[in-house]
């Protein structure tokens, strides 16, 4: 007889969960690493800007520059804090899909440490059955050895 696990269904099924919620925290990992990215580019870019300005500022700049340089990094300001939002949103997601997953992983672990408790307590009977079995032969052999020398 071999060894069938009566939960084997649903082990499946929350593996094949778990795979499903690893991909979507993988997603959302990449989704968070984008906006982060964007958004460092945007703070880089900005800092750059104010930078340039400030260097401009002292060699002289007119007035028409500095109002469009202000309203450019104005611009750009209203962009990172928007952003921010977006990686702030990203970051959320991130967590909560992390969470799932976790909770995906702790719910595989038990259903394999049943199988295992499971798989262990099958094979000790195997063995206690094996046992009885040649117990039996042994009886037999020696009876049948007793009848004939007997």
């Amino acid at each position: 007889m071999s060894y069938q696990f009566k939960f084997e269904k649903i082990l499946n099924i929350r593996e094949r969960e778990k795979e499903e919620a690893g991909s979507v925290y993988n997603q959302s990992v990449k989704r968070f690493e984008e906006a982060a990215e964007h958004l460092y580019e945007l703070l880089k870019r900005k800092e750059d800007l104010e930078s340039f300005q400030a260097s401009k500022l002292a060699t002289g700049l007119s007035v028409q520059e500095i109002r469009h340089n202000q309203q450019f990094i104005g611009n750009l300001s209203k962009t990172i804090e928007h952003s921010q939002k977006v990686v702030q949103n990203a970051r959320n997601s991130m967590s909560f899909y992390q969470e799932k997953l976790l909770e995906k992983n702790i719910e595989v672990k038990k259903y394999i440490k049943i199988k295992e408790k499971d798989f262990e307590n099958y094979a000790f009977i195997e063995k206690a059955e094996e046992a009885k079995q040649m117990d039996e032969i042994s009886l037999q052999q020696y009876m049948q050895h007793e009848k004939v020398g007997g």
